[in-house]
């Protein structure tokens, strides 16, 4: 693996490839197939997806290895997407995805990215600076499902 990490904007083209990102990571944590398929819509990006949203792919010796997208809801702006190839957890490349994302959120003016995260990842957007505000549960074949509601405050530049 190379260890040089590029983070671009996402193309369209690149919508196939970002959704298998999706489905390993999500894979990794040995989540029942059916629950997988339960997720399809939610983990698959499509080039409209990638077209209508701030979406940012790492890629590292000409292969996408990680991507993240922000999006918009009333104002707010969300991480809706953070997912990293199993072969690249613990590399650092989450921390440099999230980091680049908090710019890109200060860059648009946001005062604060919410997140909806997969029980799993939250000790990691802990880990960054996120504050647990809450949480939704959903059900899924019959069992109660919680997942992390946070919020990560974003620093404005100081006014000189």
């Amino acid at each position: 693996m190379s260890s040089r990490v590029d983070i671009l904007p996402a193309r369209p083209e690149d919508a196939d490839a970002l959704a298998c990102i999706a489905f390993a990571a999500k894979r990794y944590w040995g989540y029942p197939e059916s629950w997988i398929q339960h997720w399809r819509d939610s983990l698959t990006i499509t080039p409209e997806f990638v077209r209508n949203n701030g979406v940012y792919v790492a890629v590292s010796g000409g292969e996408p290895c990680a991507f993240y997208a922000l999006t918009s809801a009333g104002g707010e702006l969300e991480l809706e997407h953070l997912w990293v190839l199993p072969g690249w957890i613990g590399s650092g490349v989450g921390r440099l995805l999230f980091e680049h994302a908090m710019r890109e959120a200060a860059r648009r003016g946001a005062s604060a990215v919410a997140i909806e995260a997969d029980p799993n990842a939250e000790g990691f957007y802990l880990r960054m600076g996120a504050r647990r505000v809450g949480e939704n549960v959903y059900e899924i074949e019959g069992r109660k499902r919680k997942l992390p509601l946070l919020t990560v405050e974003i620093s404005k530049p100081a006014e000189r």
